[in-house]
């Protein structure tokens, strides 16, 4: 069997960056390694793990928990891949050119035989994917998202997973048109208005629309972040999820930079351009909580109405009360909410403990760290998924990324 060049569980990436003697880190490895091993496997204990602070802290372990999170069975995989035809394939071309401009989603210092030969498994990933299902229409940014797997996975199993998520999570992203996309993000602005008119009036007024979130979208923040730790954790997070939890990870980010857009001049070019230069040095732990606590104050169904477009029926985000991942107590939506009532219960504690020392000039940016921060000091949010995340992808034409 060829032996993958993926980064893996040896590379220096993996973590977040703690100790190994740090008490909470060794319990929750234990909690990770208890879930595995009990049958049948505690997908719920699992989705808490990858929600949490930290998420799942190394990429040996996300070998083991991301199968089970996607429902991928690991024991039947085929021991080889089948081999790939490129020639008169309808995507090899387009493929290899986004391949080929792709060096910075490579580990940096990496040998240049390695990543060419990573590259090379890239470029079999996706066409094997797009070959099993010709439904699927390729889009330029999926392979930001292929490359992550390949670089925690190795090709054989990235392949499995990769082709799980196409099939679901992505599945509006890979139609032959950009419909459901846009309806998708038609989310985005339902959701900032809700948590912040003022910036959302003012993005209206601004006229800039939604498209400067389309990348962090199509490619989950992949092709957007220097960071690959940053990178994992958020697929730590969405993989535990509902598929639309990235637009309401791009609402908080959006929030969080609320003094940025307010005082940019309120012209699209201007907005736009602000919007788009993502920070690298984003709170992601605070951002992750507040997002899983969007998602429970203001579900997909609420915000559905405003969102709607003619055929929005016909989403296959739109049909994921007919999925059925896990038994009803390993359910998202189940752990997610528990995890909610239990923050609840020690919110008064930690709001009292909450005194508000800012200057004037910072007290704006103060009460938003400081209710943002509530969240991270009581754990990561509680989710709710709506039954159980699963089905969805639009084929881009137009060349979207450098």
């Amino acid at each position: 069997m060829k032996r993958s060049r993926s980064v893996g569980a040896s590379s220096p990436l993996n973590g977040i960056g703690k100790q190994d003697g740090d008490p909470r880190r060794k319990r929750k490895l234990a909690e990770i390694s208890q879930a595995l091993n009990v049958m049948p496997v505690d997908v719920a204990v699992l989705r808490r793990m990858a929600i949490s602070e930290g998420g799942l802290l190394t990429d040996e372990i996300r070998c083991k928990v991301w199968p089970r999170l996607l429902n991928v069975p690991t024991d039947i995989l085929p021991e080889k891949s089948e081999e790939v035809e490129r020639e008169n394939n309808r995507d090899y071309n387009q493929v290899l050119l986004d391949v080929q401009r792709s060096l910075r989603r490579f580990p940096p210092g990496m040998p240049d035989e390695q990543r060419e030969g990573l590259q090379e498994e890239l470029i079999d990933i996706i066409l094997r994917v797009l070959g099993r299902n010709t439904q699927l229409h390729y889009y330029q940014g999926y392979h930001d998202i292929v490359v992550t797997f390949l670089l925690v996975l190795g090709e054989r199993l990235a392949t499995a997973l990769v082709e799980k998520l196409s099939t679901h999570h992505l599945r509006d992203f890979m139609d032959p048109t950009m419909d459901n996309t846009k309806h998708i993000l038609n989310y985005l602005m339902p959701i900032i208005e809700r948590v912040n008119p003022e910036v959302h009036d003012f993005m209206q007024q601004a006229e800039v629309g939604t498209i400067f979130a389309l990348s962090w979208l199509i490619t989950w923040f992949g092709h957007v972040l220097s960071d690959f730790r940053h990178v994992v954790r958020l697929y730590d997070f969405f993989l535990a999820c509902h598929p639309l939890m990235p637009i309401y990870f791009a609402a908080v980010i959006v929030q969080y930079r609320e003094d940025e857009v307010l005082d940019c001049e309120c012209d699209m070019a201007s907005v736009h351009h602000l919007l788009s230069q993502i920070p690298q040095d984003l709170p992601y732990e605070m951002l992750i909580s507040r997002a899983g606590d969007l998602f429970v104050q203001f579900p997909p169904s609420e915000l559905a109405r405003e969102a709607a477009q003619q055929y929005s029926q016909q989403m296959a985000a739109s049909t994921f009360k007919d999925f059925d991942l896990t038994p009803e107590q390993q359910r998202p939506d189940t752990v997610l909410r528990r995890r909610r009532r239990e923050r609840q219960a020690l919110k008064g504690a930690a709001a009292g403990a909450m005194v508000a020392t800012a200057q004037p000039t910072t007290a704006r940016r103060f009460v938003r760290l400081a209710v943002m921060g509530l969240t991270v000091a009581l754990g990561a949010a509680a989710l709710t998924l709506v039954n159980t995340a699963l089905e969805w992808a639009p084929k881009l034409d137009l060349h979207l990324f450098p």
